[in-house]
């Protein structure tokens, strides 16, 4: 199954980017996915469901540890066949 992920952390800041929006973009950019843009408003990646499910994982529990008070995501199923 194929996964495209769209998340956003909060609290906003729009002087500089808050510890844990960076954290979200390292562990997002580090994961084994096929497409990843990160933006300033919005981040959005697209990989097999086990790569999507566990940087979401890793991003969750990291975003939350640097400061996050909430991470909105919304996940959807884009094809079947990948793992």
């Amino acid at each position: 199954m194929r996964l495209r992920v769209e998340f956003t952390t909060e609290p906003f800041d729009l002087d500089e980017a808050p510890a844990h929006a960076l954290v979200a973009r390292e562990v997002i950019e580090a994961a084994e996915l096929d497409e990843v843009d990160v933006g300033p408003f919005g981040n959005t990646a697209e990989g097999g469901a086990d790569a999507v499910l566990t940087a979401l994982d890793a991003l969750l529990r990291k975003s939350l540890e640097a400061g996050a008070t909430r991470i909105s995501l919304q996940v959807n199923v884009i094809g079947e066949g990948e793992q």
